[in-house]
């Protein structure tokens, strides 16, 4: 047995134990038992929490501690780790506890894509035990693509986001005001709101200063770039990556031209092809570090052919990465309303009417109903009203479809409306 088990185990129900009144995330794994459930996200979102608030909960309902194991597989104790490594220390899971052969166990196998083959380990598992199974990743593609090849059909992904603002307020001492929403309380949120825009969501940055929570951030990021960008896929152009990475974060809720960032670098003296360039974009959005919205179209070639917009993971990000970002406050809660979209599972795209009038988002839903929204921070001057509606009056008629605009205004009283 592996002598280094029983440590694990001690060290997971340590930590549990001084976890305390931590934000309770707004996810669950689904509650389906003949599935794996796979939780996916940026690095620092907070996916090893998740798992121990699971856990909480399976211990809240009566599991045994002896039913459940967690394993990091970034825990430098463990790698490099093969799959049949893999599948031995899991085997001795149920040599140190033997009555676990004729019960339900609960595995959770936190960063799992660090093991080459991981996938085979995990079906072998899932045919051949009574278990339920509990993943996380930080890379979605990697992710899928075992799933579909070696798991088909077998599993559900939950997508773990930092902090949405309702979970920032819990982070920080806040709570909801009671409906309805009054001057003072609307005062209170956007002030709030506003400390949300610049220090963002994830929870590793909540009680740090200035200076070291954009130090922690710039961290992260460069963390994402090595891990899951330059070992993964053995990038060597490593400063024009980063330069990349920063110019996406400085203009996130904007349009993004590869042909224009190409020339660029070209004229800087660059040399990179544009299909480099592609891949450096897919992998970061693998990494969940930054998105891209495409044109909305029924057409897949008009699709791929027009002009993407960008947004960032977070919109401390965004803060951290940039001296300055122009009409900052529009963009953050563009980003937020792009956010809290995905977090609803919808699929996000934009819209440019014939007359070129741009509409922020065609958002559609897992049952294909479709609505039109246009995000302003600021509505109180007739021109960008007029702009706005007019663009948004023009859509629908296009597309037939109903849209509205969202304000801080409407969106704080909506969050308060909704508790």
């Amino acid at each position: 047995m592996n002598s280094l088990l029983p440590t694990l185990i001690d060290e997971t129900f340590t930590a549990l134990n001084q976890l305390g009144n931590c934000v309770e995330r707004h996810c669950d794994f689904p509650l389906a038992d003949d599935v794996i459930k796979v939780a996916i996200g940026m690095r620092r979102v907070g996916k090893t929490y998740f798992l121990y608030q699971t856990i909480n909960q399976l211990l809240d309902g009566g599991v045994a501690e002896e039913q459940i194991l967690l394993i990091n597989f970034e825990d430098d104790r463990l790698l490099p780790m093969t799959a049949k490594e893999m599948g031995a220390l899991l085997d001795d899971f149920y040599t140190l506890y033997p009555e676990n052969h004729d019960r339900c166990c609960y595995l959770f196998l936190d960063e799992v894509q660090n093991v080459p083959d991981w996938h085979l380990v995990v079906r072998r598992f899932f045919d051949s035990k009574n278990v339920q199974l509990y993943l996380t990743g930080s890379s979605a593609k990697l992710l899928s693509k075992e799933i579909a090849s070696s798991l088909r059909g077998r599993s559900l992904a939950t997508e773990i986001w930092p902090y949405d603002f309702s979970e920032f307020l819990s982070a920080n001492d806040r709570t909801l005001p009671n409906k309805p929403l009054s001057k003072r309380d609307y005062d209170f949120l956007q002030e709030n709101l506003l400390n949300y825009f610049i220090l963002g969501g994830f929870p590793g940055v909540q009680d740090l200063i200035e200076r070291e929570w954009r130090a922690t951030l710039q961290t992260y990021v460069d963390t994402v770039i090595l891990r899951d960008i330059i070992e993964r896929y053995n990038v060597s152009n490593i400063k024009l990556l980063k330069y990349l990475t920063n110019t996406l974060l400085k203009n996130a809720a904007t349009k993004f031209s590869i042909n224009k960032f190409y020339n660029d670098v070209k004229s800087q003296g660059h040399k990179i092809g544009k299909d480099t360039l592609h891949n450096y974009m897919e992998y970061l959005e693998d990494a969940f570090l930054v998105f891209t919205v495409p044109f909305y179209a029924e057409s897949e070639r008009v699709k791929q052919n027009r002009t993407k917009k960008i947004y960032a993971i977070d919109t401390g990000l965004i803060n951290a990465m940039a001296l300055s970002v122009n009409d900052l406050y529009n963009k953050c809660f563009e980003n937020l309303i792009y956010l809290d979209l995905r977090r609803a599972g919808k699929q996000v795209y934009y819209y440019e009417t014939k007359a070129g009038y741009e509409v922020d988002f065609v958002a559609v839903s897992s049952d294909g109903t479709r609505e039109l929204i246009q995000v302003t921070w600021d509505m109180s001057d007739a021109t960008t009203a007029e702009r706005e509606q007019r663009a948004l009056d023009s859509a629908e008629a296009e597309l037939g479809l109903k849209g509205r605009i969202i304000t801080p205004q409407a969106y704080l009283a909506a969050l308060v409306e909704r508790g």
